[in-house]
């Protein structure tokens, strides 16, 4: 006999957008209207979007306003000013969270049956607190979204130096990376994972402090991993599918630059240092 959705899980999911390209924020809206689809009345009873607007240009935001995301259930808060990647999301948490919470990007497509498989990993093993996807790039190139305790020497070479660093020390950025464990289909317990796509439980999510608002960009995910992690098991399944548009902080210039330099240095000096 199926279950009541009244007697199923419900998930909130929560995006931030800073004057974020709106035909990308349209395709995440819609796949995961289809998702939300595919998940409600066998994994989920409801989902709930909390759209929070993080100071983005007026005119951005009287165009977020008009935008017609269909069916899907969704709230839209608009902050005076930005005040953060994690701060942002903590705010989302404090307006809603469910059973599964969901930190999602603006920039992520989900496969149809990205939802139903996710959440069906968490709940099939309670020792489970977070699951990533399997990601493609924008070129259709996998990307590596877990990642091994990094190394300022590695850090240093993927920020400034990428070309370089995938050049001649390619071992090296794979090891960070997981690619060596990471191509495979197997399910694989990892230590960090990215903040594009992170399903937590929604109460240790709230035990865990939520994301840390010292951090204003970068790093944020990489340190709430690491709280999780004292929870449970974090996860990649690779049976749960997204293409991700985004970029590294390399690619967006010397101000992005300088916030992964200054979170960086604040993630070691909380976490610890390893240089080499």
């Amino acid at each position: 006999m199926p279950l009541n959705t009244a007697d199923l899980p419900c998930l909130s999911v929560a995006i931030v957008v800073y004057n974020s390209s709106l035909s990308l924020l349209t395709k995440t809206m819609r796949s995961l209207t289809v998702a939300a689809e595919h998940a409600l009345g066998s994994e989920l009873g409801s989902v709930q979007v909390i759209i929070v607007d993080n100071g983005s240009s007026e005119d951005y935001s009287s165009r977020l306003q008009e935008m017609d995301f269909g069916d899907l259930d969704y709230l839209l808060f608009k902050l005076p000013e930005n005040i953060g990647f994690g701060a942002g999301h903590n705010h989302a948490v404090s307006e809603r969270v469910e059973n599964y919470h969901l930190v999602l990007n603006p920039d992520v497509e989900l496969a149809s049956d990205a939802l139903v498989t996710a959440v069906t990993a968490l709940r099939e093993d309670e020792r489970r607190v977070l699951v990533s996807p399997h990601s493609l790039g924008g070129d259709g190139e996998q990307e590596f979204l877990c990642k091994r305790y990094p190394s300022v020497f590695v850090l240093f070479l993927r920020a400034f130096f990428p070309g370089l660093g995938r050049r001649f020390f390619a071992d090296r950025l794979q090891c960070y990376e997981m690619s060596d464990v990471c191509k495979g289909e197997a399910n694989l317990e990892v230590p960090l994972a990215s903040g594009c796509f992170m399903l937590m439980r929604g109460d240790q999510f709230v035990e865990a402090g939520g994301f840390d608002e010292q951090y204003f960009l970068y790093f944020e995910d990489f340190d709430l991993s690491m709280r999780l992690g004292k929870f449970g098991r974090l996860m990649y399944v690779p049976s749960v599918r997204i293409v991700h548009h985004g970029g590294y902080a390399a690619s967006k210039g010397w101000k992005h630059l300088k916030m992964f330099a200054s979170s960086g240095f604040r993630f070691f000096c909380q976490h610890g240092w390893r240089w080499i």
